[in-house]
């Protein structure tokens, strides 16, 4: 079992922390001193499909010297304004092969990343390559 709790610090700045100890702050007010809970989970996604494609390449032996995964994300207008589009762009550098990465950037989305699964179910996720 995963537990997580969001301490209330001041204004709307808490302090989160989950089951491995770990602590992060997050903001919801309009100046930001973190990132707030829906970036949060942005960078949740580009962690999990990034730490996915970097196991795929690995286990293909794949020479890799680099991994940038970023998102760019949509919004609901109303209330619950959930992501409705995200396109994540993965940089990769060393000489890894086209299909390889082709062949990991779908399977982290079909098969093995949770959290785009289950941001599939209201946002659009599309993934463009670029090689550095």
């Amino acid at each position: 079992m995963i537990t997580a709790s969001a301490k209330w610090t001041d204004n709307e700045r808490f302090l989160g922390q989950a089951t491995s100890g770990h602590a992060v702050v997050l903001d919801a007010a309009k100046e930001k001193t973190a990132p707030s809970p829906m970036e949060l989970v942005l960078i949740g996604l580009c962690g999990c499909t990034a730490t996915d494609v970097v196991n795929i390449l690995r286990k293909k032996r794949e020479p890799f010297t680099s991994l940038e995964v970023r998102a760019e994300a949509e919004r609901a207008a109303e209330p619950p304004t959930v992501y409705t589009s995200i396109k994540l762009t993965y940089r990769v550098g060393g000489q890894v092969s086209k299909k390889a990465l082709e062949d990991a950037v779908r399977l982290s989305k079909e098969k093995y990343c949770s959290v785009s699964a289950m941001l599939q179910k209201t946002a659009r996720i599309t993934a463009t390559i670029e090689y550095v």
